[in-house]
């Protein structure tokens, strides 16, 4: 039996706002950090768990032992958003390129599905966002298949995936704490109060 297909959703917005930080899933690994959290990157099988460097989100990743050691990338931001990249020494993606890829996983897929070409660490590939519940999608599959028209592009194991997926919403969890923790700490003004609406609260002196 054929599988079903999700809906595309988003594709203009997606092009609309990855277009100018084709290589953001990437860049946040790599980046200065600002606000991370101290989320140790962890093995959860043949997948590793990390947090980004922005304290944006955090990330996993698998590399599969073939012809031009490709490279997948899940990135699932605080707010909810996710970045899916796969990467390959051998392609020849340019960066900026604009493409429609159909992506199957094992209970369904998306046709037809807007990405961008990246460069990063000597391979080509590509990045792309999908609908809120695609890492559970993802975290349910056996496998991902990627093609660009009639032309296979890649098939990936995702075994262990849910485990993965799981450590990293843990991770995303931290991170929003964090951020929480963090705003919380920051301050407002030394002659702000609190409360400015508590019967407690200090009055500004008359000069």
């Amino acid at each position: 039996m054929l599988p079903s297909y999700y809906p595309s959703g988003h594709t203009r917005a997606f092009i609309r706002i990855l277009m100018p930080s084709a290589c953001f899933a990437l860049i946040c690994l790599t980046g200065s950090p600002t606000h991370a959290i101290d989320y140790a990157a962890r093995d959860v099988g043949d997948w590793t768990v990390a947090a980004s460097k922005d304290g944006q989100g955090c990330f996993l990743t698998r590399t599969y032992d073939r012809a031009g050691d490709t490279t997948l990338l899940l990135g699932l931001d605080a707010d909810g958003a996710n970045h899916l990249s796969v990467l390959n020494a051998n392609w020849s993606i340019k960066p900026k390129d604009r493409l429609k890829l159909d992506f199957r996983l094992s209970n369904g897929g998306y046709a037809k599905h807007a990405a961008i070409g990246l460069r990063s660490d000597g391979k080509q590939g590509f990045v792309t966002s999908f609908e809120a519940k695609f890492p559970a999608y993802f975290a349910r599959s056996n496998e991902l298949h990627i093609a660009r028209g009639d032309v296979p592009v890649e098939r990936l194991n995702l075994a262990g995936s849910g485990a993965a997926v799981a450590e990293l919403r843990r991770c995303v969890a931290a991170q929003r704490l964090e951020a929480k923790a963090a705003k919380a700490r920051k301050p407002r003004g030394d002659d702000i109060p609190e409360d400015p609406f508590a019967p407690s609260a200090p009055r500004r002196s008359k000069k």
